[in-house]
Protein backbone atom coordinates (compact mmCIF):
# COMPACT_ATOMS: atom_id res chain seq x y z
CA UNK A 1 0.00 0.00 0.00
CA UNK A 2 1.83 2.99 -1.26
CA UNK A 3 -0.79 5.64 0.34
CA UNK A 4 0.61 4.89 3.55
CA UNK A 5 4.42 6.63 1.80
CA UNK A 6 2.44 8.58 0.49
CA UNK A 7 0.94 10.32 3.95
CA UNK A 8 4.41 9.85 5.43
CA UNK A 9 6.03 12.49 2.64
CA UNK A 10 2.80 14.41 2.89
CA UNK A 11 3.39 14.85 6.43
CA UNK A 12 6.97 15.30 6.35
CA UNK A 13 6.67 18.53 3.62
CA UNK A 14 3.40 19.60 6.32
CA UNK A 15 5.70 19.69 9.12
CA UNK A 16 8.08 21.87 7.49
CA UNK A 17 5.73 24.13 6.97
CA UNK A 18 4.77 24.31 10.20
CA UNK A 19 8.05 24.78 11.37
CA UNK A 20 8.86 27.85 8.91
CA UNK A 21 5.01 29.25 10.11
CA UNK A 22 5.77 28.69 13.71
CA UNK A 23 3.06 26.71 14.41
CA UNK A 24 1.99 24.80 17.13
CA UNK A 25 -1.20 22.12 15.44
CA UNK A 26 -2.18 21.99 11.61
CA UNK A 27 -5.67 21.80 11.60
CA UNK A 28 -6.94 20.77 8.38
CA UNK A 29 -4.76 19.85 5.02
CA UNK A 30 -6.37 19.49 1.76
CA UNK A 31 -5.23 17.97 -1.25
CA UNK A 32 -6.12 17.90 -4.96
CA UNK A 33 -6.02 14.37 -7.20
CA UNK A 34 -6.43 13.67 -9.89
CA UNK A 35 -8.45 10.24 -11.22
CA UNK A 36 -4.48 9.33 -13.14
CA UNK A 37 -2.75 10.16 -10.06
CA UNK A 38 -2.42 6.41 -9.53
CA UNK A 39 -4.06 7.06 -5.86
CA UNK A 40 -6.94 5.77 -4.22
CA UNK A 41 -8.31 8.53 -1.96
CA UNK A 42 -9.80 6.25 0.47
CA UNK A 43 -6.95 4.49 1.10
CA UNK A 44 -5.10 8.08 1.57
CA UNK A 45 -7.64 8.82 4.45
CA UNK A 46 -7.33 5.78 6.16
CA UNK A 47 -3.79 5.91 6.25
CA UNK A 48 -4.09 9.07 7.05
CA UNK A 49 -4.41 8.72 10.66
CA UNK A 50 -1.51 5.69 11.05
CA UNK A 51 1.18 8.40 9.58
CA UNK A 52 -0.19 11.41 11.44
CA UNK A 53 0.31 10.01 15.12
CA UNK A 54 2.50 11.87 16.83
CA UNK A 55 2.99 14.71 14.85
CA UNK A 56 1.67 18.41 14.43
CA UNK A 57 -0.78 17.10 12.46
CA UNK A 58 -2.15 14.19 14.16
CA UNK A 59 -5.79 15.75 14.50
CA UNK A 60 -5.87 17.88 11.41
CA UNK A 61 -8.79 17.08 9.09
CA UNK A 62 -7.86 15.67 5.53
CA UNK A 63 -9.78 17.10 2.83
CA UNK A 64 -9.74 15.40 -0.41
CA UNK A 65 -11.01 16.98 -3.15
CA UNK A 66 -10.75 15.57 -6.90
CA UNK A 67 -10.14 17.49 -10.12
CA UNK A 68 -11.42 16.29 -13.92
CA UNK A 69 -9.46 14.71 -16.27
CA UNK A 70 -9.09 17.81 -19.43
CA UNK A 71 -7.18 17.48 -22.64
CA UNK A 72 -6.71 20.21 -25.07
CA UNK A 73 -6.41 19.28 -28.74
CA UNK A 74 -3.65 19.54 -30.64
CA UNK A 75 -5.31 19.59 -34.00
CA UNK A 76 -8.17 21.26 -33.40
CA UNK A 77 -7.72 23.39 -30.31
CA UNK A 78 -10.38 22.39 -28.16
CA UNK A 79 -10.42 22.06 -23.96
CA UNK A 80 -12.65 19.26 -23.39
CA UNK A 81 -13.42 16.81 -20.63
CA UNK A 82 -11.83 13.66 -20.89
CA UNK A 83 -11.97 10.18 -19.22
CA UNK A 84 -9.18 7.92 -17.94
CA UNK A 85 -9.70 5.04 -20.64
CA UNK A 86 -10.24 7.64 -23.50
CA UNK A 87 -7.76 10.96 -23.76
CA UNK A 88 -9.10 12.09 -27.30
CA UNK A 89 -11.02 15.43 -28.22
CA UNK A 90 -13.99 15.55 -27.36
CA UNK A 91 -15.25 18.16 -29.85
CA UNK A 92 -13.57 17.03 -32.56
CA UNK A 93 -12.66 13.55 -31.73
CA UNK A 94 -8.54 13.29 -32.48
CA UNK A 95 -6.68 11.66 -30.14
CA UNK A 96 -3.70 13.62 -30.70
CA UNK A 97 -4.34 15.34 -27.43
CA UNK A 98 -2.45 16.74 -24.23
CA UNK A 99 -3.18 16.14 -21.00
CA UNK A 100 -3.88 19.65 -19.23
CA UNK A 101 -5.07 17.92 -15.55
CA UNK A 102 -6.15 14.54 -14.36
CA UNK A 103 -2.90 13.50 -13.13
CA UNK A 104 -1.78 15.65 -10.36
CA UNK A 105 -1.40 15.07 -6.03
CA UNK A 106 -0.82 18.47 -4.75
CA UNK A 107 -0.87 19.85 -1.47
CA UNK A 108 -3.39 22.40 -1.38
CA UNK A 109 -3.89 23.89 1.90
CA UNK A 110 -2.40 23.79 4.88
CA UNK A 111 -4.53 25.13 7.81
CA UNK A 112 -2.54 25.70 11.22
CA UNK A 113 -2.32 27.30 14.45
CA UNK A 114 0.34 29.68 16.42
CA UNK A 115 0.43 29.82 19.61
CA UNK A 116 0.03 33.43 20.94
CA UNK A 117 3.70 34.43 21.50
CA UNK A 118 4.70 34.16 17.84
CA UNK A 119 1.59 35.32 16.30
CA UNK A 120 2.04 38.87 17.17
Amino acid sequence: MHELSLCQALLTQVEQLAIQHSATQVTRIRLIIGPLAGVEATLLQHAYPLAALGTCAEHAELVIETTPIRVTCLDCGAVTPATANRLSCGACGSVTTQLLSGDELLLAQVEMTQSDSTAN
